[in-house]
């Protein structure tokens, strides 16, 4: 049993009896109430989707299933296939990726971790940090030193934006948290 705030992408939890692949997972901390964490999952075994909001402390049980490290092969729409060590190719539903789907580049040597239920891949798990090219970012304004400022940057090989420091520049290597998709440092 894990928290509602522990719980992450790729997560697999069991609501009802029916497994589902957790997508995406917000915190959410208001003045006066307690915390809330919507959950956007997608049932494995259904594919039909939903959000729900639970309370950051409510207990979710997470379903065990068999995980294999695996290297990301390439993209055949709309699945990403996987190479495991024995040269097996597994394939996942790019839906099934949510938020990690845009830190998967060609050519990443990254070791992930695929999970299966039933046999069936339907789950990716990137490393805690991946290490990413800048493909584009706008100049930093001088003289805006007020704080932590952050302008928007796009990445190498794909389609995927996040907020970094100023001082990034175009073709910098940057650390990114793929727990929360945020920028860590240079790299």
């Amino acid at each position: 049993m894990k928290t509602a705030h522990e719980v992450r992408s790729g997560n697999v939890i069991l609501v009802d009896g029916q497994p589902l692949v957790v997508q995406k997972t917000e915190f959410s901390k208001s003045g006066r109430n307690s915390s809330v964490v919507k959950i956007k999952s997608k049932g494995l075994l259904t594919g039909s989707g939903s959000e729900v909001v639970y309370k950051s402390d409510d207990k979710l049980e997470v379903v065990t299933l068999e995980k294999l490290d695996c290297t990301y092969s390439y993209f055949a729409d709309p699945m990403f296939i996987f190479m495991d060590a024995e040269f097996n190719q597994h394939d996942v539903e790019a839906d099934n990726l949510g938020d990690t789907r845009g830190l998967i580049v060609d050519g990443m040597e990254d070791q992930c971790q695929v999970t299966f239920y039933d046999g069936k891949a339907i789950s990716v798990e990137l490393p805690t940090v991946v290490v990413r090219e800048v493909e584009y970012t706008e100049p930093a304004v001088r003289g805006d030193t007020s704080g932590k400022v952050m302008k928007p940057a796009k990445l190498k090989g794909t389609d995927f934006e996040l907020p970094v420091a100023a001082f990034i520049e175009i073709g910098d290597k940057i650390e990114i948290d793929t727990r929360t998709n945020e920028f860590k440092k240079r790299a």
